[in-house]
């Protein structure tokens, strides 16, 4: 508890810049209600929704059909805030880069998925899009209540609800029972 505490200082010492990376990354901004930088709060969008397309593409293959209807409306929802994110940032009205792949964590989800199949699929696909989207919102939440760019910020704040939708029916793809199991 002790190390925690004072890992939390340093990193709050650290200076903004800093102490907005590194809280992003280790889950202190969340967890502190704090907005996260522009340059953090477009490359987690930006990872999250291409995640999100490529899982989804294979749920549409792998998964049961409220999997498959449900990763068909987080492709079609994701292409769109993806498009519209890197609009923002090509316009010039957001000063961050838009990374091109996903990072190493996401990656390896994706991976497992790729080599999953039936139930374990399904597990592995429902929980990943519970946790996903449950980021999404606190990320969402965070900037269009303190972020530093008013175009960023108007945009997190419309998206919003759409990921909270999606939130809630991921919660409940998660409810639904397996394959092979009965429902009671």
């Amino acid at each position: 508890m002790t190390r925690a505490i004072i890992m939390l200082g340093c990193v709050l010492l650290a200076g903004p810049a800093l102490a907005q990376s590194a809280g992003e990354k280790t889950g202190v901004n969340s967890m502190l209600g704090v907005a996260p930088t522009t340059a953090d709060f477009v490359k987690e969008v930006a990872i999250s929704d291409m995640f999100e397309i490529e899982s989804s593409k294979l749920a549409e293959q792998k998964g049961n059909a409220r999997e498959q209807s449900f990763a068909q409306r987080m492709v079609t929802d994701h292409s769109k805030t993806s498009a519209e994110l890197k609009q923002l940032v090509t316009s010039g009205k957001v000063k961050a880069e838009v990374p091109a792949a996903l990072d190493s964590s996401h990656q390896s989800k994706l991976n497992k998925l790729k080599d999953a199949s039936g139930k374990d699929f399904s597990s592995d696909y429902d929980s990943y899009q519970v946790s996903a989207h449950k980021d999404a919102v606190s990320l969402f939440e965070r900037y269009a209540k303190g972020g530093d760019n008013a175009d960023l910020k108007d945009w997190a704040g419309k998206t919003l609800p759409a990921l909270q939708h999606h939130l809630d029916m991921a919660q409940e793809l998660d409810k639904a029972p397996s394959v092979g199991q009965s429902s009671k």
